[in-house]
């Protein structure tokens, strides 16, 4: 038995916990939600070089604390201050969303539980809340009972298992012998569209594949060509080549783009190829009746990746990988650990994530989903989403009705590039008119007005906005060419009086 003692101090020790985070939790909440409702009244982002705000986090390693409070002042002066503000309806940035309230409460709580998601006794109802995540999203794919899946940090981690449950079903008891001691893994190649994601390329590295492994089928405005497909798997196999897997884009990183996944997962089929869709960013659009058009085809696929912290609105990090047949899961990972994982009485298998994923300290992130998921529902997800498309085709059409910017493509999703090109340019060189858009890039982002990308297409480099605010409004779109005019011309008066 607990010694009386015993219980009196470990009492008083809780006791003390919760009046700590009781007292500076409602002073932290009460604060974001300020932030929150005063974001918009922030410059977007900081003006401070790299090297000056880098002063602000030099002090030597504390060997004495200090009270909470004057701690969070200086997160709030120097780390929230200087921080890049998504929920600014302004920020039209990089693909990371402002993320629902109800998801940041939720991630607060799987911060207190810390329970490891990896083995069922550390997290016996965070399995289950997992598991029905999985459930809910391989659902709305449309793969058959049988599938399964992991959430997992992000596009990244879950790219690399779809392409190592592939290798694993193209080449059975490879995970064993290794990519060196097999002759036609060492050769296997991935079909994939020149707008892949870079970490595609990272995936094939770390399984033991050349760069040359990651074959580029070329098409129209970067997307993988069903037809240029299927001649490049016929000529690779002339070549003694090994088709590991087809990688299709929904939608890319630079335009928002989605391949043909319906002519893709037939030639896929035919040629007997697995498919592996990387559609971290635009798995969400299957939240909206109106959008989920772009992914038809999906449901054909053998694996799939989608990021809920992309347009789910879910902090990071909370990404999925989602295998039509669990048994591939399974085997994408051997390894044995008797300490970690076990049957329980009436499995025939195991209930144990971990042995189904690369992570073994697995976060509580299925949490955030789960809850906004049963709060917010489906629908409501399809709505901020079909706001930030409508928007990108908003600021598509004011852009093409500009004598001074050129649109780049028609989007498809909430990602646009486009050019400035004021009239003092027009006679310029392709490297004047390049150096533009980062000069403009550069001065509007430090402003604080706004904050976009760049990136470069067909030689090119582009200015790029990604529409992750569904609280973003058409004037803050008219603002972003306004706040880009107002930085070109500053760099024109400073170039003439400069006399270049």
């Amino acid at each position: 038995m607990t010694d009386p003692e015993e219980r009196s101090v470990a009492g008083d020790a809780g006791a003390a916990a919760a009046e700590e985070l009781r007292l500076h939790g409602h002073a932290l909440v009460d604060r974001m939600a300020d932030y929150l409702a005063c974001v918009h009244e922030r410059p977007v982002s900081t003006n401070l070089s790299p090297a000056r705000l880098a002063t602000r986090f030099a002090g030597p390693l504390p060997r004495e604390g200090r009270p909470a409070e004057d701690v969070w002042e200086s997160v709030w002066k120097d780390v929230v201050g200087e921080a890049i503000h998504l929920a600014h309806p302004m920020y039209m940035g990089h693909q990371v969303a402002p993320p629902l309230p109800q998801a940041v409460l939720a991630d607060a709580l799987a911060s207190l539980l810390n329970n490891s998601i990896a083995v069922w006794e550390m997290s016996p109802t965070g399995t289950l809340v997992e598991a029905q995540v999985i459930r809910w999203m391989t659902g709305l794919i449309g793969f058959p009972e049988g599938s399964d899946g992991t959430i997992v940090s992000g596009g990244s981690a879950a790219n690399l298992t779809g392409l190592l449950a592939a290798r694993e079903a193209v080449f059975p008891g490879v995970w064993a012998r290794g990519v060196a001691a097999d002759s036609e893994a060492a050769d296997a190649v991935v079909f994939t569209s020149s707008h892949a994601h870079y970490s595609l390329e990272r995936a094939l590295g770390v399984m033991g594949l050349p760069e040359s492994a990651a074959i580029a089928v070329e098409g129209e405005g970067g997307r993988l060509d069903p037809e240029s497909l299927s001649r490049q798997i016929a000529a690779s196999r002339a070549e003694g080549k090994r088709p590991l897997a087809i990688v299709a884009t929904a939608a890319s990183t630079a335009t928002g783009h989605f391949d043909d996944l319906d002519a893709i997962s037939r030639v896929a089929q035919r040629e007997r190829v697995w498919l592996h869709v990387d559609a971290a960013h635009g798995g969400s659009f299957m939240a909206s009746p109106g959008l989920r058009s772009r992914l038809r085809g999906i449901e054909r696929a053998d694996s799939v990746a989608w990021d809920p912290h992309k347009m789910m609105f879910m902090p990071i990090s909370a990404g999925a990988i989602l295998i039509r047949d669990h048994r591939h899961l399974d085997a994408a990972f051997q390894q044995s650990a008797p300490y970690l994982f076990h049957l329980t009485p009436g499995e025939s298998r195991s209930s144990d994530i971990g042995r189904r994923t690369l992570q073994c300290s697995k976060r509580f992130d299925a949490l955030k989903i789960w809850v906004s998921l049963q709060h917010y529902g489906l629908d409501h997800f399809g709505r901020l989403l079909e706001k930030t498309v409508e928007n990108t085709i908003v600021l598509h059409r004011i852009i093409s009705a500009a004598a001074d910017f050129e649109a780049m493509h028609e989007p498809e999703a909430n990602i646009l590039c486009f050019r400035h090109l004021p009239g003092w340019i027009a006679g310029g060189s392709a490297e004047e008119i390049d150096r533009l858009q980062d000069a403009v890039r550069a001065r509007y982002n430090m402003s604080g007005k706004g904050w976009i990308t760049a990136t470069s297409l067909g030689g090119q480099r582009v200015l790029r906005v990604t529409m992750m605010n569904p609280h973003t409004e058409s004037v803050h779109l008219e603002a972003l060419l306004a706040g880009l005019r107002e930085e070109a011309a500053v760099i024109y008066s400073d170039r003439s009086a400069s006399g270049v």
